[in-house]
């Protein structure tokens, strides 16, 4: 029997290769996905050894997937996605995910939805979640927090009381964060890096934020990664080094050249046990 959706993908990523690998046309979504599940296939991501032109032309989901399951744990337990980044086939049926009860938390429901995988979905506002004290073993919250408190209403909901514009709101959600993990769980956290702006529904994380994200926390350990994205593909890199990266934003901005990060120029990967 013939998989249309595969065979449209196929397409898709076809169409995106010949018409010159621009961001966010036609196919880019495929092309990117399927090099990111080659990636998680070979199992040898290993962020301080990135290869020549690891993901060029390729947005910051090549590097903060890679990251995630390089380091979150095996085994059974509960996981929240919080922010719905994990919401891809091709992500809930890894084998590392199967042992795991999983519920996605984000704003309004999608298009995709995976209930015949057991998973769980919650539609609210992430700063305050409806699960008890030390519910879960793992929070991942991938490019996520960047938009919490913004302007919602442009891509994730019609919603007009979530047209905000409350900057420092991702530190609720952080708190939030940290009462919903079991004592010793695991936060993971990506979001874009560099010169501090609000582009009004997201904003880009400097150095202080992500020093007050950590004061929040107040974990017991914290691994921390800067990731900097440049016309050769994406390398490890620092705070210093990437403190005046900026974003690609395609919603404002059409007049994308070759070379440009397809949206964040850097991101910090965390960590943060509790």
């Amino acid at each position: 029997m013939i998989d249309l959706r595969t065979s449209y993908d196929a397409l898709m990523r076809i169409r995106f290769q010949v018409t010159g690998k621009r961001p966010w046309t036609r196919g880019y979504v495929p092309y990117r996905d399927r090099f990111i599940s080659t990636v998680l296939r070979s199992g040898t991501f290993d962020p301080r050894a990135l290869p020549q032109g690891y993901g060029v032309g390729l947005d910051e989901r090549a590097i903060e997937y890679p990251w995630l399951f390089a380091r979150l744990p095996r085994g059974a337990g509960r996981l929240l996605d919080a922010g719905s980044v994990l919401n891809y086939d091709f992500l809930l049926t890894r084998n590392d995910m199967k042992a795991k009860k999983v519920f996605i938390s984000t704003l309004a429901p999608e298009s995709r939805a995976f209930w015949k995988y057991g998973i769980s979905y919650v539609f609210e506002d992430l700063r305050e979640t409806c699960f008890r004290d030390g519910f879960f073993d793992w929070v991942v919250s991938l490019s996520t927090i960047e938009h919490i408190g913004l302007d919602n209403t442009l891509i994730y909901t019609k919603d007009g009381s979530k047209r905000e514009n409350i900057p420092d709101a991702y530190l609720t959600a952080v708190k939030e964060y940290g009462r919903i993990l079991k004592k010793g769980g695991l936060l993971y956290l990506s979001f874009p890096f560099g010169a501090y702006k609000n582009h009004g529904w997201f904003q880009v994380f400097d150095d202080p934020m992500i020093d007050r994200v950590i004061d929040v926390f107040s974990p017991s350990s914290v691994a921390e990664l800067i990731f900097r994205y440049e016309p050769g593909g994406w390398k490890i890199s620092n705070r210093e080094e990437s403190g005046r990266a900026v974003c690609f934003d395609a919603t404002a901005r059409k007049n994308y050249k070759k070379g440009y990060p397809s949206f964040s120029e850097a991101i910090a990967c965390l960590e943060l046990k509790k």
